[in-house]
């Protein structure tokens, strides 16, 4: 009988243990996503060129991954998130979309995102909005410097019981939303 009861205790010890420990599949992962779009407007303005930069507007750089788990020795540069068909490879451009596509980052659609390491400190940087590329827009918006907070993250392994103790303020992951001015 003793030895059933230990191991019961044991069983139950090491379930509660496997619990703690439990992982997602975004560990030391978040995101930002940006919806840019133009006033009045719901889509998304494509081609442009979205980096973050630090208070004086350079490029912030990767430098050994210490922002990003990819990209290493980069400026910290946007990408326009994509759908993906059956194959998980992405779809050509203007691919009518049918709904059995998803999206290769699924928490977006096609805004502008960048994967960052959750200990990415927003708070020191901002964003810059550049309408460059001369075919798409033809460089008819004004370039736009947008601060960043930490709450503009996508913080993916967070538990229920941390979402439901923000009650107050701006809820997280929401993409940032940048309303851009033609020139």
């Amino acid at each position: 009988m003793r030895y059933i009861v230990i191991l019961l205790l044991f069983v139950g010890f090491s379930a509660k243990a496997q619990q703690v420990t439990m992982h997602c599949g975004y560990d030391f992962t978040s995101y930002l996503v940006i919806d840019a779009h133009e006033s009045g407007k719901t889509e998304n303005i494509k081609n442009l060129k979205v980096t973050v930069v630090d208070s004086l507007g350079r490029d912030v750089i990767n430098v050994g991954n210490m922002y990003s788990w990819s990209r290493a020795n980069e400026p910290l540069k946007f990408k326009q998130n994509y759908a993906i068909g059956d194959d998980n490879q992405p779809l050509p451009a203007g691919t009518k979309l049918t709904g059995k596509e998803r999206w290769f980052f699924p928490y977006a659609k096609d805004n502008y995102v960048l994967s960052v390491a959750n200990t990415f400190p927003a708070d020191r940087f901002s964003l810059k909005i550049e309408d460059v590329d001369g075919k798409e827009n033809g460089g008819q918006f004004k370039t736009v410097i947008q601060p960043l907070y930490s709450y503009n993250m996508y913080v993916l392994c967070s538990n229920e019981s941390q979402q439901a103790a923000i009650k107050f303020g701006r809820k997280m992951n929401k993409p940032i939303d940048v309303v851009l001015e033609k020139k």
